[in-house]
């Protein structure tokens, strides 16, 4: 195979470049970045390009003039070799002191390393509604104060309805004195006898 047909990679950039070519763009302020996007430790001054969104060396960071290295758009050595038109040796604003830029990462690191996670707060559990039958159930079943000494069920119907059977008994024969028509409901009895005027 030749070293024609094999595909170029992206060269590893490098911290300082002989290129005099400057970028047609105006300068890339520091400023406009928050401070995780750049680096402006002398050993390794680099930023991330807004373009391409990768990390680049900044060339001449104590001239006058530093500039964003000539780089491509991937990783070095494994993408493929396709450079970075808009973002390569553009000017570079350096308008952020490194004391200034230290305080600046650490204040966000300080604020993101003590955050708390919101409490999840859950709904209540809502009992559930009870089937028709079990309502049913649950009206004909009697009281714990009415269970008496153990006795079955039948036995207390028996004796309430015994309890209560004279009542009963007389708002049906009051009922059936009634004339024909329907009474209102809760009105006072219709008297059963004829009223003459007195003369």
């Amino acid at each position: 195979m030749s070293a024609s047909t094999l595909e170029r990679t992206a060269r590893p950039r490098r911290s300082r470049t002989r290129s005099r070519s400057v970028n047609a763009r105006p300068a890339l302020a520091l400023s406009t970045l928050k401070p995780h996007q750049y680096d402006l430790r002398p050993a390794c001054a680099s930023l991330i390009c807004p373009d391409c969104k990768t990390w680049v060396p900044i060339t001449g960071l104590q001239t006058k003039k530093p500039k964003v290295v000539p780089h491509d758009t991937g990783r070095a050595g494994k993408d493929a070799a396709v450079r970075c038109r808009l973002g390569s040796n553009r000017l570079v604003t350096v308008n952020v002191t490194a004391r200034k830029w230290e305080e600046r990462l650490e204040d966000g690191n300080a604020e993101t390393a003590h955050r708390r996670r919101t409490t999840v707060r859950r709904k209540p559990k809502v009992a559930v509604a009870p089937a028709v039958s079990q309502i049913a159930t649950q009206k004909q079943a009697p009281a714990d104060d009415e269970r008496g000494n153990g006795r079955p069920l039948w036995l207390l119907r028996k004796e309430q309805w015994a309890a209560t059977e004279p009542a009963v008994r007389d708002a049906d024969t009051r009922r059936a004195q009634l004339p024909e028509g329907a009474a209102p409901l809760g009105a006072p009895p219709v008297p059963t006898k004829k009223l003459t005027p007195a003369t």
